[in-house]
C-alpha cells in the first residue's frame, strides 16, 4: 500500500515538474511511510524524488525507525553534537536538489527545514505539494474507511455515555473532560482536538474553548467532538438543550438540522463542494438566519481533522467514491446561543453514506 502511494506520488511529482516531494512529521509521512515521528528541534524529513530510492534525514537516535518501514529508505543521519547541517547537505547532493522545485508542505514545513535545503541546494525553489497530495489522500480505499468507521462509533459511544453527565450546575471543562476520559476508554488514540462544550452564550462561538461556566436552564450545550483510530479521525457535534429554552433557539435547532438534511442530500458522485454547501445554506438564508451562519458547510476527514475537500462557495471539484467530509451547518445569534449538527459522509458509486449514526432530532437533556 505504502509503496503504491509513494510510486503515485512520484508520478505526480514528475508531471508537475519538481524534482521531489519533502514531507515532515505528520498526516503525509504516516501516509506515504507508516512512520511516525515527533516534530521538534531535532528535523525529520523524508523526500521522495521520481526514479529514486526515497531519502530521508533524521536524528541518529531515530535511525533504525525507517527499517520498520515497507519500503527502503537512503538514510542521512546527525547526532546531537553534529548537528543536521552535514546529513542536509548529503541527501541534497545525492537528490542532485541544487536549482530544482521541491514541492513542501506549505501548511506544515518549518524555516528550519526550508534554511538547511537553501543552505545546501543553492538556487532551490519551493512549490506548495499539498494540492498534489490531495489528489492521493482526498479518495479512502476501504483500509482507511474502516479506520474512520471505528473512530466514529467510538465517538458516538463515548458521548452517549457522557450525556448523562450534562445537566445544570455542571460546568463546561467537567462535561469535556468526562467526554475525554470516555474516548479513550472507548479506545480512542490521540484526539484530533480538544472537545468543545459550549452552553448558552458560548454556543455563539463556532470554536469555542472551554469554560468554567456551569450549565443552567434554558441553555442549548452544543458538543463538537472526535476519536482516533491508527491516525484516522472522526468529527461530530450535536446540540442539545437543558431545560426549556426560548422559542427562537427552538426554531433556530430545526433550521440547522433541515440545513443538515438538506446538505447530506446533495452529496453524491458528480456534485461538488459548492452544490452541498449552497442546499445547506439555501435552508438557513431563506428562513432569515443567513448572517448567523458564519462557516463553510463542511471539510474534508482523514488523517486530518480538515483538509480536502471543502464544501463551500467556489469548490467546484466534482466528488468521487471514497471522497470523506463533513456536513455541519450552524446557527450563531450573538450574545444568546447558537446550534450546530455534523455528520460524517463518504461519497458512494450510488451517492453519499453518513457514517454517523447519533440521532438529530430535538433532544433535551434536562
Amino acid at each position: 500500500m505504502h509503496i503504491q502511494r509513494i510510486n503515485r506520488l512520484q508520478q505526480l511529482a514528475a508531471s508537475q515538474t519538481l524534482a521531489a516531494v519533502a514531507v515532515v512529521p505528520g498526516p503525509n509521512m504516516i501516509y506515504f511511510t507508516g512512520l511516525q515521528f515527533h516534530l521538534s528541534e531535532r528535523p525529520t524529513v523524508a523526500i521522495f524524488a521520481p526514479g529514486q530510492t526515497p531519502a530521508i534525514v533524521l536524528p541518529a537516535l531515530e535511525t533504525d525507525k525507517p527499517d520498520r518501514a515497507p519500503i527502503p529508505f537512503r538514510k542521512f543521519t546527525y547526532t546531537d553534537e553534529q548537528g543536521p547541517a552535514a546529513a542536509f547537505g548529503g541527501a541534497c547532493a545525492a537528490l542532485k536538489l541544487k536549482g530544482a522545485s521541491l514541492g513542501v508542505e506549505g501548511r506544515r514545513m518549518r524555516v528550519l527545514e526550508t534554511h538547511y535545503f537553501e543552505e545546501f541546494a543553492d538556487g532551490i525553489k519551493f512549490e506548495m505539494a499539498e494540492p498534489l497530495i490531495a489528489k492521493l489522500r482526498m479518495k479512502k480505499d476501504e483500509t482507511e474507511l474502516g479506520c474512520l468507521r471505528q473512530a466514529i462509533a467510538i465517538a458516538e459511544r463515548a458521548l452517549i455515555e457522557t450525556l448523562p453527565f450534562v445537566k445544570e450546575g455542571v460546568s463546561e471543562r467537567e462535561v469535556a473532560a468526562e467526554l475525554m476520559v470516555r474516548l479513550f476508554r472507548a479506545g480512542s488514540g490521540e484526539l484530533p482536538f480538544q472537545p468543545i462544550v459550549a452552553s448558552g452564550e458560548n454556543g455563539a462561538l463556532p470554536h469555542a474553548f472551554v469554560t468554567d461556566r456551569k450549565i443552567r436552564p434554558g441553555d442549548l450545550v452544543t458538543m463538537d467532538w472526535g476519536a482516533a483510530v491508527n491516525g484516522y479521525f472522526s468529527d461530530l457535534t450535536r446540540t442539545f438543550a437543558v431545560g426549556e429554552i426560548a422559542p427562537e433557539l427552538r426554531k433556530a435547532y430545526e433550521l440547522v438540522k433541515e440545513a443538515n438534511e438538506a446538505g447530506r442530500a446533495a452529496a453524491s458522485p458528480g456534485k461538488t463542494g459548492q452544490d452541498v454547501d449552497r442546499a445547506a445554506r439555501g435552508v438557513i438564508a431563506a428562513a432569515g438566519f443567513g448572517q448567523y451562519f458564519t462557516h463553510r458547510t463542511g471539510h474534508g476527514l482523514g488523517l486530518e481533522g480538515h483538509e480536502e475537500p471543502d464544501m463551500k462557495e467556489g469548490e467546484t471539484m466534482p466528488l468521487e467514491p471514497g471522497m470523506t467530509f463533513t456536513v455541519e451547518p450552524g446557527i450563531y445569534i450573538p450574545g444568546k446561543s447558537g446550534a450546530r449538527i455534523e455528520d460524517d459522509l463518504v461519497i458512494t458509486e450510488a451517492g453519499a453514506e453518513t457514517m454517523t449514526t447519533l440521532p438529530r432530532e430535538f433532544m433535551r437533556l434536562a
